[in-house]
C-alpha cells in the first residue's frame, strides 16, 4: 500500500498542514464525508494516516482505502476542535467515526381501568380508556419499577383476564410464594384490590420514600384503632419495599449521580455499557455493539463524547473502566454543556471499582449474547487481560507443555483454547528432534520455534498455524518464559508469554513471567480457567507421550526377533494393531502379512512361543 499513488498524495497534502490545533474531515470519491477527527497538531495527525498502514487497525485501513481528499478546519484550542469535532459528527454522522444510536425512545406506565386494573410499562399510547404515568426516558427504570409495584402490592402479572378467569385453573407460582394476592382464587376482594392497585400507581407517582411514610401513618393509625389485620398487611408492604430498595445496588451514599462506562471486546466486535445511577440507585442500563478497536483508551475517548452529544442528563461524576484518551479536556467539554463541574474518574480499588467491574461484566454479557457466546466466559478473559496486563481480552490462546521419560521419547504438546473454551482442532503435537537427552527448555525453545517457523509459511491462510496466538502459557515457572521470549523476538513478534506455576501437589498456584509470580486465587473465574488450561495441555502432552513411549517398547521388542527390523515391525502392527495379536498368530496368519517371509514367520512364531513356555 506504501506504493499507492493516491496515497503519496494525500501524504504531500498533509505534510503541508501547520502544527496547530483542528478538525480534519476524510472525504471519499463522491464528496461523501466518512470520518471527521480532531487533532492536536494538525499535520502530524493528518500524516500518520497515509504513511505506513502496518501500525493501523482493520478498520482504519478500510478508511484510508475510501479516502480520496481531506478539508481541515483550523482552531485556536484542542478544546475548541473537541466540540467542533462533535457538533460536526452530530451534523454528518460519519461511517467511520463511532455513533451510538439514541433508540431509548420514551416509555411510559399503563393503567388500565375497571374492577381488576393493570399496571404495565409500554412505548406508546395505544389505549383510550387507559391512564398513562410519562413519557420517561429508558424502558430500564420504567420495567423496572412496574415489577417492583406488582411485587410490593401483590399485583397479578400472569396472563389471565378477570373477572372472567376467577375461579378457573390453579393459581400460578407467584401466589405460592406471596407475590400475589390471589385475584383468579377468590383470595382478595373487589375493594381490596382496587386499594392495593391505588396504593401501586401513589408509589410509582411518589416514589418508595413517601409511599413509606404513608403507609407507615396508616398502620399507625390502624394499630390505634384496634385494626391489627389491617395493620399487619400494611406492614408487609412497608417490609417488602424496603426488601426491594435492599437489593438496589448503592453506589456510596443515597445522594451519588454518575454514569458508568465500560467496554468488553471480542474479535472485531466489542459491546459498550452505560449504567446510570441517580440518587445512589440504578435507574437505567444502556448496551451498544460496534466494531472493536485495537486502541482501548481512545476508543474510550470516542464514546464517552459521542454519548454524550445526544440529549443526555450529564452527571457530575463519569466512571471509566480504564484510562481515556484526551480525559482532562472531554472533563471540561463535559463541565462546559452541564454548566456544573464533572469530573472523570478510573477507579482502582473500592465501591467504585466494583461498580465498574459490574458494569464490565454486563458488557461482556450483552456481548457474548450478541456473539451466540456465554456472557461467563467472555468475562473471564477480560478479568486474565487485566490481570496480566494485556492491551487486549486474549481471544486466542495458545498453551504448550513438555512430557518424556527421564529424557527418553521428549515429545510435547500445543493446545488451543479459544474464547475461554478448547478449540480441539487446533490442538497439535510435537516430536522433539533436536536432541536426545533431558533439556526442558531446549525442547520448549525448539517447538516455540517451529510454530513460528510454520506460522511465517501459512499466516496468509489465517488458519491453523497462519493464526498468531494473543497470548502464550507455558507449563512451567519462569525459567521456561525466559528461554521462548527469545525465540519470538526473533521472529519479530509481540506476543505476551507467561508460565503456568504448580504448587508441590501438582495444582496451579500462580501465573509467572514479569520476573515475579501474580498471584491468580483472588480471582475464582481465573483460576478455574488457568487451571483447566493447564491440566488439559498436560493431559494431551502426555498422553502423545506414553503412545510413542508404548509404541517404541513395541518396537524394539519385535525388532529383537532375528531377521526383523523397524520397518517389518512397523508392518506387523499395521496389520495386527497390537503385540497380543502377534503373539496369538499362527505362522500362516504372519506369512500373510505383506513383506513378511515365511522364515520370518516362523521366527516370530518361536519367539512368542518359546518366551511362554
Amino acid at each position: 500500500m506504501a506504493d499507492n499513488p493516491k496515497l503519496r498524495i494525500l501524504r504531500e497534502k498533509a505534510m503541508k498542514l501547520p502544527l496547530t490545533p483542528g478538525v480534519y474531515i476524510m472525504k471519499n470519491k463522491d464528496g461523501e464525508i466518512i470520518y471527521i477527527g480532531k487533532a492536536k497538531k494538525l499535520k502530524n495527525r493528518v500524516s500518520q494516516y497515509f504513511g505506513s498502514q502496518s501500525g493501523h487497525s482493520t478498520k482504519v485501513r478500510k478508511m484510508v482505502e475510501k479516502v480520496c481528499d481531506f478539508d481541515y478546519i483550523l482552531t485556536d484550542s484542542e478544546f475548541e476542535a473537541l466540540v467542533l469535532e462533535c457538533s460536526l459528527i452530530k451534523q454528518n454522522m460519519p461511517k467511520y467515526n463511532i455513533l451510538l444510536k439514541d433508540d431509548k425512545g420514551y416509555s411510559y406506565i399503563k393503567i388500565t381501568k375497571g374492577d381488576y386494573g393493570r399496571i404495565s410499562a409500554c412505548f406508546r399510547k395505544d389505549d383510550e380508556n387507559a391512564e398513562y404515568l410519562g413519557p420517561y426516558t429508558g424502558n430500564f427504570s420504567v420495567t423496572n419499577a412496574v415489577e417492583q409495584a406488582a411485587e410490593i402490592f401483590m399485583l397479578p402479572t400472569c396472563n389471565k383476564v378477570f373477572p372472567r378467569d376467577i375461579g378457573k385453573g390453579r393459581p400460578c407460582l407467584n401466589f405460592h410464594i406471596n407475590r400475589c394476592s390471589g385475584v383468579c382464587q377468590r383470595k382478595i376482594s373487589k375493594q381490596d384490590y382496587a386499594e392495593n392497585l391505588k396504593q401501586a400507581v401513589e408509589f410509582l407517582k411518589g416514589g418508595s420514600t413517601a409511599t413509606v411514610n404513608r403507609l407507615k401513618a396508616e398502620m399507625e393509625e390502624y394499630s390505634d384503632n384496634l385494626e391489627f389485620e389491617k395493620a399487619a398487611k400494611v406492614r408487609d408492604k412497608i417490609k417488602a419495599i424496603e426488601r426491594i430498595m435492599s437489593r438496589q445496588k448503592v453506589v456510596v451514599n443515597d445522594s451519588v449521580n454518575e454514569d458508568v462506562f465500560a467496554v468488553a471486546q471480542r474479535g472485531e466486535k466489542a459491546c459498550l455499557s452505560v449504567l446510570s445511577f441517580r440518587d445512589g440507585l440504578l435507574s437505567s442500563a444502556e448496551h451498544f455493539i460496534l466494531d472493536a478497536s485495537d486502541n482501548l483508551a481512545e476508543m474510550r475517548s470516542e464514546l464517552v463524547s459521542s454519548f454524550y452529544t445526544m440529549e443526555r442528563d450529564i452527571p457530575p461524576l463519569i466512571v471509566l473502566d480504564g484510562e481515556m484518551n484526551d480525559a482532562e479536556l472531554i472533563a471540561e467539554f463535559l463541565t462546559q454543556k452541564r454548566g456544573k463541574r464533572v469530573t472523570v474518574f478510573v477507579p482502582q480499588k473500592g465501591e467504585k471499582a466494583k461498580v465498574s467491574a459490574m458494569c464490565l461484566n454486563n458488557a461482556a454479557q450483552k456481548l457474548g449474547e450478541y456473539l451466540g457466546r456465554s456472557g461467563k466466559e467472555t468475562a473471564v478473559l477480560d478479568e486474565l487481560a487485566k490481570l496480566l496486563g494485556l492491551p487486549k481480552s486474549p481471544e486466542y490462546i495458545e498453551s504448550y507443555d513438555i512430557s518424556h521419560t527421564a529424557g527418553s521419547d521428549n515429545v510435547a504438546g500445543m493446545i488451543v483454547f479459544r474464547n475461554g473454551v478448547p478449540l480441539k482442532k487446533a490442538y497439535r503435537r510435537f516430536a522433539i528432534k533436536g536432541f536426545d537427552g533431558q533439556d526442558d527448555y531446549g525442547s520448549m525453545r525448539e517447538v516455540i520455534s517451529r510454530r513460528l517457523n510454520r506460522y511465517v509459511e501459512e499466516k496468509d491462510t489465517n488458519e491453523g498455524f497462519g493464526v498468531l496466538p494473543d497470548l502464550i502459557l507455558l507449563d512451567g515457572g519462569q525459567g521456561q518464559v525466559n528461554a521462548v521470549k527469545p525465540i519470538i523476538e526473533a521472529f519479530g513478534l509481540d506476543i505476551p508469554v507467561f508460565g503456568m506455576v504448580k504448587d508441590g501437589k501438582h495444582r496451579t498456584r500462580a501465573i509467572s513471567g514479569t520476573g515475579e509470580e501474580i498471584s491468580i486465587n483472588s480471582s475464582r473465574a481465573v483460576f478455574t480457567l488457568i487451571s483447566q488450561i493447564q491440566e488439559e495441555v498436560h493431559r494431551f502432552a502426555i498422553t502423545y507421550h506414553k503412545a510413542k513411549h508404548t509404541k517404541r517398547s513395541v518396537s524394539t521388542t519385535l525388532t529383537s526377533i532375528d531377521g526383523i527390523g523397524e520397518k517389518k515391525a512397523q508392518l506387523l502392527l499395521k496389520h495386527f494393531r497390537t503385540m497380543r495379536a502377534i503373539g496369538e498368530a499362527t505362522v500362516n496368519e504372519l506369512y500373510n502379512v505383506k513383506g513378511i517371509s515365511r522364515t520370518d514367520a516362523e521366527n516370530i512364531y518361536r519367539y512368542f512361543h518359546s518366551v511362554r513356555a
